[in-house]
């Protein structure tokens, strides 16, 4: 299992390169508290070793794409901001404390022996072909493979992706497709990780897998139950270069305000608006949200698709990708590769 002896959160960052000030957010009482408040570059770097001054200025500069940073304080300690730009004048990301960012225990790379990921087609509406997987769990527990009953098992994202990397590799391999994309799912607690953002680097780097190859996935809900904290998690899962996507969307709050906050690459629309298809509202409805996503630079995905002839439909109506029993069901590695080749 991976140890975070080697990084922990300390909170959250927000840049804003109109005022040219970074808000850090750090919990009364933790270890770097002290870091707390707003502050010109000028003024924080103050407190920061004389061979790291100057990082913070060039690391905002650009003012796009990721932002890595490591630090030294006048104290001795270490810190990390880990994030990216999600306009041309603001950033977010994690605050880290510790020796370094990407030390990864090697044990953690080892998956669960129990665990026995299945893997579901992604079809591209424009071509009628694959254009990626879903990665979902399942425990093999002897003659039965079931779906997990211990979601909250630390293990569980840390094997998922590895799982889940390692089939990408194959599918690609095999096929030759060097655009083909894996969709994993994290939970709230997956988030609170901070040595999450290293594996994924590491496992991208490993199996030289492109940018936003692996995508992952985050319900609205589970990223609502500590907004800050979320944010700040995903800003450094795509720092690392991992796509976002936005899971189970027309379900729960729905808030068009976390939309606006979350630098989503692709939304996942919930199979009980899609499941409606062909009803008047709820076409006008599809047809706003992908127009939207479109408009935020993102793709869509329609989930929970159990009919063939919905495919010209969800196409005319915008969706980009179709996901469901219609198409396939979630299968083996073995038979995932078979059916890509085929």
């Amino acid at each position: 299992m991976m140890s975070d002896q080697s990084t922990q959160p300390q909170g959250s960052w927000h840049w804003n390169a109109a005022s040219r000030h970074l808000l850090i957010e750090a919990p009364k009482g933790s270890d770097h508290s002290d870091l707390a408040g707003q502050w010109s570059i000028d003024a924080i770097e103050q407190m920061f070793e004389g061979l790291s001054r100057g990082r913070l200025a060039q690391a905002f500069s650009i003012s796009e794409g990721p932002v890595r940073c490591d630090l030294r304080l006048s104290s001795g300690a270490d810190i990390h901001l880990v994030g990216a730009f999600i306009s041309e004048e603001d950033a977010h990301g994690m605050l880290l404390a510790g020796n370094e960012f990407a030390e990864i225990d090697p044990s953690d790379l080892q998956p669960g022996p129990d665990l026995y990921p299945v893997f579901q087609p992604i079809i591209s509406l424009g071509s009628g072909h694959i254009a990626g997987f879903e990665a979902l769990a399942r425990w093999d527990d002897g003659e039965v493979r079931n779906p997990p009953s211990r979601y909250e098992d630390e293990a569980l994202a840390s094997n998922m992706l590895i799982r889940s990397a390692e089939t990408l590799s194959k599918l690609r391999e095999s096929s030759g497709r060097s655009d083909l994309f894996m969709h994993v799912n994290l939970t709230a607690r997956d988030l609170s990780r901070s040595t999450l953002p290293a594996l994924v680097e590491a496992l991208m780097q490993g199996y030289d897998l492109p940018e936003k190859a692996i995508r992952i996935e985050l319900t609205e809900q589970a990223a609502l139950r500590d907004e800050s904290h979320a944010l700040a998690a995903v800003m450094a899962l795509k720092a690392v270069g991992a796509g976002l996507v936005l899971d189970d969307f027309g379900t729960g709050h729905s808030s068009f305000a976390w939309l606006a906050d979350f630098p989503a690459d692709s939304l996942k629309v919930d199979h009980g608006l899609t499941r409606r298809l062909g009803q008047h509202r709820t076409d006008t409805i599809l047809g706003t949200l992908t127009l939207l996503a479109a408009r935020l630079d993102m793709t869509t995905t329609a989930e929970g698709v159990e009919h063939k002839d919905d495919a010209a439909k969800l196409r005319s109506l915008g969706f980009d990708y179709a996901q469901g029993f219609a198409f396939a069901r979630p299968m083996e590695e073995a038979a995932a590769i078979a059916f890509l080749n085929n």
